[in-house]
């Protein structure tokens, strides 16, 4: 495993978050997400400007393995889309917290971090699922 961004903060669905100066936050998947996944062949995109609901569907990610839904973290609308991810999914395979970002959202309101997790407290979660 390699080591975690000590600048985000991580959901139990494997999604990770990055506060940007902007006020955005940029949102991707976590490396043992796409580990566990595999090779990424195709991802689906929301539309800028979509509204999103926290804990919904915001983008699926399919692989030679599986697909699999990356729901958003909270509230808020779609301000950004990674568009690279379409014609080279393998971006969060090889650089899932750099230029793997999924999307940037505008957060509708203010974040509720009791339901996200520091660093050190997903990488206890992750080892916990892998015992």
């Amino acid at each position: 495993m390699s080591e975690l961004p000590g600048d985000l903060l991580f959901t139990q669905e494997h999604e990770w978050l990055r506060r940007e100066d902007d006020g955005t936050v940029t949102v991707g998947i976590t490396d043992h997400a796409q580990s566990a996944l595999g090779d990424l062949v195709y991802i689906e995109l929301p539309e800028t400007g979509q509204d999103v609901d926290d804990g919904g569907e915001m983008a699926v990610v399919e692989s030679v393995k599986a697909a699999s839904d990356v729901y958003a973290p909270m509230s808020g609308t779609v301000a950004a889309i990674n568009d690279a991810l379409a014609d080279d999914p393998e971006l969060i395979n090889s650089d899932p917290y750099g230029d793997g970002w999924i999307v940037r959202i505008r957060p509708a309101g203010s974040i509720d971090e009791s339901a996200l997790m520091s660093p050190d407290a997903y990488q206890q979660f992750i080892d916990k699922l892998d015992d």
